[in-house]
Formats: structure tokens, sequence, C-alpha cells
């Protein structure tokens, strides 16, 4: 989660210093800010030398990084006319006080952080802001819905529901969580409670604890109190977090019902925002700067008026806009897995499903079908519009299932979050977990991962049924005229904790009265 970002952070300390002519120059300096219960919080503040009120921009850094995070946005947003103060959370390098991962002491800290702001700053009170990319943004959104005087939100690289972040579909998330233990170790100092949570999580013991330590640092747990507070809020995640997946955005902010945006784009955790931090221009920071300016300078930028959902299409550099998440698809296909390795076309709703069919697998042993690495994996798609490939001839048929389509004759478009349905029957008692991956692949049987989803039966009874019904990650694909589409199915992957059984075997099937289907929501 941090690493990366660190490089972009030392070579900000070079950029840091160039500005526009010295008169105009803001006031640069380090503060410490002293929190209700005695905790020294370390920051620094830029502020516009001209008399007068200014609206006020706090930044709340990332996971492990500290206040000179944003110190080049920050000097440009001072520059612009904004007072800009930026603080490292408790916990965290020379901040005071234990981690508190967005718990109600960071919360408390956020109203003494604008507390201060407007006693030692021209700040307007009737114009703040809050921002950060990932543990800065979930702090941020927590924030507007226990301080009312936030009027309006960045939240970059965000989540909204720790616990779906941490297991979503009861799959424990290892390499991302195993990161942001680690980097917690090296460069703060995690609460008892932190580290219990962590124990659970990674012991697969006591996760009702867990989760009622992650709801707690939830935004979706205060959707009411954002919504009544009504702060302006920009949500703007990567297909590919392997942190905070977006299908957690597309629900928070379909139920928001203030001023909203959401903006999607290809990569991985804070990949997106990475230029942004050097203070090199790119599409997140430029919404963030024309959000603050209309909701905050009054400037009118236009976004107010445009479509709240911007989707950069994979691969492209262009983007597509929608007035609400049930706009982005406006068709939907479904793909009937019709027998042991082939699903039917689109319209063929009886091949497969009438006749039945049931295929069995060995589980436990991981196959060419991946996720890869945590922030690399995705995160070089970022950077080179290439996505994560796998050669599906190469699949070991004996540790998964596979099922393709008949070659394209039209482009498929996917927008949004393709569903899973699919019978399994474990063939041990306990936990077992299937990994769905969806695969646009050539004439060359490469296939380049459109989305994957894990699924984790924590309940599992040998020889009993089970239907899932499951999202894959939301997407914007476009699959070429010509290409086929790959299902692949295992029960391993290095970015989970959870897997099936060594030895064990899994069934897949499909019924008349029960079917199993890809459905893919197209545009």
């Amino acid at each position: 989660m941090s690493w990366l970002r660190a490089i972009a952070v030392s070579a900000v300390l070079s950029l840091c210093v160039v500005a526009g002519p010295a008169s105009a120059a803001p006031s640069f300096r380090v503060i410490d800010i002293t929190t209700r219960d005695g905790v020294t919080l370390k920051g620094n503040v830029f502020t516009p030398e001209t008399p007068g009120r200014y609206p006020a921009i706090i930044f709340i850094t990332s996971w492990s990084l500290p206040s000179i995070e944003y110190i080049a946005q920050a000097q440009q947003f001072a520059e612009a006319g904004y007072v800009v103060v930026s603080y490292t959370p408790r916990g965290f390098y020379t901040s005071g006080g234990a981690i508190d991962t967005a718990g109600p002491k960071d919360i408390g800290d956020v109203t003494d952080v604008i507390n201060w702001t407007l006693a030692n700053t021209p700040a307007d009170p009737s114009r703040i802001g809050a921002a950060g990319v990932s543990y800065g943004a979930g702090i941020s959104l927590i924030g507007a819905a226990f301080d009312s005087r936030i009027r309006a939100v960045a939240a970059l690289s965000c989540w909204t529901d720790l616990t779906y972040s941490l297991f979503g579909n009861q799959t424990r998330h290892l390499q991302s969580a195993g990161l942001l233990w680690l980097s917690a170790e090296l460069t703060g100092k995690p609460s008892a409670e932190l580290r219990q949570a962590l124990s659970d999580f990674f012991a697969n013991q006591n996760l009702e604890g867990v989760i009622a330590y992650s709801q707690v640092r939830s935004a979706a747990t205060y959707l009411e109190r954002i919504n009544a507070n009504r702060p302006a809020i920009l949500l703007a995640n990567a297909y590919g977090d392997t942190f905070f997946g977006p299908n957690q955005l597309s629900d928070f902010f379909t139920r928001l019902s203030g001023p909203r945006r959401l903006e999607l784009r290809p990569g991985d955790h804070a990949i997106p925002e990475l230029t942004g931090i050097l203070g090199i221009p790119n599409d997140a920071w430029t919404s963030t700067r024309r959000w603050f300016d209309e909701y905050l300078r009054g400037v009118s930028t236009g976004i107010a008026s445009e479509n709240p959902i911007q989707l950069q299409i994979r691969g492209q550099g262009s983007y597509e806009s929608f007035p609400s998440w049930s706009a982005v698809s406006t068709s939907t296909a479904r793909y009937n897995l019709s027998d042991v390795h082939w699903w039917s076309n689109e319209g063929d709703l009886a091949a497969g499903a009438q006749a039945g069919w049931s295929s069995t697998i060995f589980a436990g042993d991981d196959t060419v079908a991946n996720g890869g690495v945590v922030l690399l994996t995705n995160g070089v798609e970022a950077i080179t519009g290439e996505p994560p490939t796998a050669w599906i001839p190469a699949v070991d048929r004996a540790n998964a299932a596979v099922w393709q389509s008949e070659w394209l004759t039209s482009p498929r478009r996917v927008r949004g979050a393709p569903h899973l349905r699919l019978n399994v029957t474990p063939g041990s008692s306990g936990q077992t977990t299937v990994i769905a991956y969806l695969f646009d692949t050539d004439w060359s049987g490469t296939g380049s991962l459109v989305t994957h989803v894990a699924v984790t039966l924590r309940d599992a009874v040998a020889g009993q049924p089970r239907v899932l019904d499951v999202d894959f990650p939301a997407t914007a694909y476009d699959v070429p005229n010509g290409h086929r589409l790959s299902l692949v199915i295992d029960t391993v992957d290095p970015l989970y904790a959870d897997k099936a059984p060594a030895f064990s075997t899994v069934k897949f099937s499909s019924t008349s009265s029960s079917p199993s289907y890809v459905s893919l929501p197209l545009k």
C-alpha cells in the first residue's frame, strides 16, 4: 500500500520548493497539533500571504506515510488560494499515540485539526474540505459524518466498508492485510486493539470480533450521518484495487444524497494518484482540484453539471460518463455453463442447463490463473495499459474447471459488475474456497484478466451442494471482435489466505432447475 508511493514522496522533496513569483508564494511551516487527549500530531501548513479569509483543505496522510506526502499538491492548492494543513495520523512516525485505524480517536483528531486550523490560520469556517489517499481518504469520509464543518471531501483510493475490504465474500485478503501489518510495525505504533484484530484475522479465529472492529471503521456505517451533513463527496478508485475493491464504492455512491461523483480507473491501490503526489498533473488530482474549486472556492468548474460517474475504459485513455450506476450497463448477456469445458452462446438458454452436467476438480493447488502480486500485477496496468495475462491452454484441467465461449462476432463492452451463479459441491467438510477468473482470450490462447472474485464457504459439508451467487468486481473493459471469453475456476490464489483443503475435491454442476451461468453487464 505504501512502499511504492514512498518512492514518490522522497522525490517530492526536490520539487516542493518550486513555486511562482516569490511575492505570491504561500508561507510554509511545520506544526504540532495537540489533540483533546494530549496526543501531539505532526504536520505542516501552507498559508496564502495576502490578507483575507480562505477555504481550507485538511490533508490526512496515507497508512505509514508522513505529512510530507502531499507537499507538492498542498503547495499548488495554497498558490491557488487555499489554506492547506497536512498531518500524520496518530501512531505513525513522530505523531503521538497508537494507530487507531480510522477509529473514534482518529475521527476526534479530525475535529481537533479543524479547530487548530481555524484558530491559527485565516481559514474560512464555512469552507472546510478534507482529503487523502487510502487511509487519509477513509478518515476524511468518516470525519465528514462527525464534523458538519467539512463541506467537501476528496477520497482517493478509499474504502467505505472495511469488512468487505478485509474479507469480501468471506475470503481473507492475505497479501494486502499482511502488507498493512508489516508497514504499521515498521513505521508506527500499532494499538493493542489493532494487533489483536490482525492476529485473529490471520489465525482465522474470532472473525466476529474482527468484523465488529472493522464496522466501526467504515464510512458505510455512518451513511445516515453523512447524508444529514450533505458534504460534496468525490470518490475515486481503481478497478483492480487489491485493498479496497470497487463494488463497495458503487453501493455507497448510490446511497449518498448530497453532491457526489465516482471515478474508476485502471490499476491497483493508490497507483492512479501516484504521479499527482509528485505534483505532476494527472486525472485524479485534476478532478480533486476541480471538486474543491467548485464546492469550496465557489468557482464554476463545470464539474457539478457533468454526469457524476466517470469510467476510464481499460486499455484506453478515454472516459465514459453516466448519470447513475444503474445506467452504466444497458443490456445483459447470459452465458450458461453448458458442459465440462464450454459455455453456450448467450441466447442459448437451454443448452447444457436442460441436459445437466457435472465436473469435478482436485482442490488445493494453484494454476497459472491467479490474481498475482498485490499492488504490482494490477498496478502495471495503470502505467502500461496492459492487463494481467495467463496462457489459458496451460491451466491444469485437473486443478481447475475451464469454460470458453465461441469466438465473438462483435465486441463485448463490459460495463459494471459481472455476476456468477454456480452450483458447488465440496468434497470435504469445513472451509473451502473457489476463485473465478474471467479472461478475454485471443487466438493464441493468451487471456487478459477482465476481473476475478474469490468466495469461501466457511460451513461447507462434504457432498452437500451449495449455490454461489456472487458479483465480480466492477470493470469497464472492451472484449474485441474475434476474441473469446474464458472462465477459469480453481481453489487457490496467492492473494488470499483461504483456500480449499489439499487432497480434497470440488464438483461444479448445472441442472434445468438450477443452472450455472455468467451474466455480463454490457453497454
